[in-house]
């Protein structure tokens, strides 16, 4: 089997790396990203991740992985943040207080659709003006779901987190191993 990671993130290729596996192709999905209103975070991060497999072509002899990650304080849904306004608003909210991170996969094959859902506790130390600023003109906060990255910079901001790591930053690790599994694609394989 062939495995098809249906995303152009770095950050996921790195981690399937960390299972030993290498994609046989990189197949970024378009899709609409929009919540739909009323749309619960959970609802919406495993609908992604499921419209990201459904709509990439999938061989007989291929299983294309895709996942989505949202970052979630009560109910609302923080996505990747538009400007540094949006990202500096995120930040704040964020600041002194626990918030979700929730990452969807979902392995598609010729046998169906297997899906899994984990959801993160991370908190956010108290920050202040240098941090945000500091934080800000480092860039890094650019195309990350809640205006930051755990595995860089942000890491900083972060004293505990209560789940998967590897999930915060864009694939489960344990998760996806098994899920891998079931769909014929054994961790160390090469493409």
């Amino acid at each position: 089997m062939k495995l098809i990671l249906g995303s152009a993130s770095p950050r996921r290729r790195e981690l399937l790396a960390q299972l030993g596996l290498e994609p046989a192709a990189v197949r970024a999905p378009d899709i609409d990203e929009t919540p739909a209103k009323g749309e619960r975070p959970r609802d919406y991060v495993a609908r992604m991740a499921r419209e990201k497999a459904a709509i990439l072509p999938c061989a007989a002899d291929e299983v294309v992985i895709c996942a989505d990650t949202t970052v979630t304080c009560g109910r609302r849904i923080l996505g990747k943040p538009e400007n540094e306004k949006e990202a500096a608003e995120f930040l704040w909210l964020l600041s002194g207080r626990r918030h979700h991170v929730l990452t969807a996969v979902a392995v598609r094959s010729a046998t169906g659709l297997r899906e899994r859902l984990v959801d993160t506790v991370v908190k956010f130390r108290p920050l202040s003006n240098a941090d945000v600023n500091g934080y800000l003109a480092s860039g890094e906060w650019r195309g990350k779901a809640g205006g930051y990255a755990i595995q860089g910079l942000g890491g900083a901001f972060v004293p505990w987190i209560q789940g998967s790591f590897s999930a915060v930053v864009g694939l489960p690790l344990a998760e996806t191993a098994l899920l891998l599994q079931s769909s014929g694609i054994a961790m160390g394989e090469s493409a």
